[in-house]
Formats: C-alpha cells, sequence, structure tokens
C-alpha cells in the first residue's frame, strides 16, 4: 500500500519540483475512483534530479515489476540517463515521468497546472483539461474508464450559458 502522505513529505521536504498527475489529480479533482501510484511529472533538471535521488535512495527505489536480483542503480546517471521510472519503494508505487504522453515534459505542463493542497503540502496538479488529455492520449483502459467521471466533473465546474428565465432578469 501506497503512503502517500509520506511521499509527499518527502518531496517537499527534499524541494523537489513535481507536477502530480494520474490518479490522485484526478482524486484533486473530485474523482472517486481509487489508485494505488503516485503519478509525478519531474523537472529534468541536473539539482532537480539530484535533490529526487537523494531523497528517495533510504526508500529503496526498485523497477517496480521487475525480477528481484536485477542490477538497477539509483542514481543521477541512470535518471539522466533514463526518462519514465515505474518504481516501488518502501514508501509506496510512484512512477516518475519525464515525458507524459499527450503532454510533454515539465516545462510544457507547467502552465495547465493547478495549485492543490495534498496530505498537507501544496502542489501543482494538472488541471482537469489537460488531465482529460494526457489520460486519453495514454488509451489504456484504465485511463479510459477514468474518462467519463473526469468529463462530468469537468462540465459540472463550467458556467453553464443563463437559461431562458435567467436572461430575461
Amino acid at each position: 500500500m501506497t503512503d502517500f502522505k509520506a511521499l509527499f513529505t518527502c518531496f517537499a521536504d527534499s524541494g523537489i519540483d513535481v507536477i502530480v498527475i494520474g490518479g490522485v489529480a484526478a482524486r484533486a479533482h473530485g474523482s472517486a475512483r481509487f489508485t494505488e501510484d503516485l503519478d509525478v511529472v519531474y523537472l529534468r533538471t541536473p539539482e532537480n534530479i539530484r535533490r529526487m535521488v537523494r531523497a528517495l535512495d533510504s526508500h529503496s527505489p526498485y523497477l517496480r515489476g521487475a525480477p528481484p536480483g536485477l542490477p538497477f542503480r539509483w542514481d543521477e546517471r541512470t535518471i539522466t540517463r533514463g526518462l519514465n521510472f515505474t518504481l516501488i519503494t518502501d514508501l509506496g508505487a510512484i512512477d516518475l515521468i519525464g515525458e507524459v504522453t499527450g503532454g510533454g515534459h515539465y516545462e510544457d505542463l507547467i502552465e495547465h497546472t493547478v495549485s492543490a493542497e495534498l496530505f498537507g503540502h501544496s502542489y501543482r496538479c494538472l488541471d482537469l483539461d489537460w488531465l482529460i488529455r494526457v489520460k486519453r492520449a495514454a488509451g489504456r483502459p484504465k485511463d479510459l474508464e477514468a474518462l467519463a467521471e473526469l468529463e462530468v466533473i469537468r462540465d459540472a465546474k463550467m458556467p453553464h450559458p443563463p437559461t431562458a428565465g435567467e436572461f430575461a432578469k
């Protein structure tokens, strides 16, 4: 089970720049769907990568789904040479995404975020329109299943045009 509060605290205490996407972002917008991992797009600067490596190093990061004993080195060189990492840690499952399908990199997404209070910390989350966009682009069954609910949430938040009665007032 992922300890979301501990992961968010770890990131906040380390000053790691991330944008929350996926199920946690959907929950922040009002989704009722449960998620088992934390998905974030991380800023790929040398300093942010260094902070991320240091922050997660003591939490035994390992490639999620990889066979035990497969050589994996959690360091700045690995992160710099890679892009997207699906990890299991002693705090739970986390997906560190350098580039998200349908959205791009951190710098491409930052203008499409909103601030959200998550587990006692302020974070940037994808706004609802862009969350819908990246879920649609991912095209996985679980993402497509989530779209209907996210679109209803978006439509409920949109201002409605005045009715005939309201217009006459």
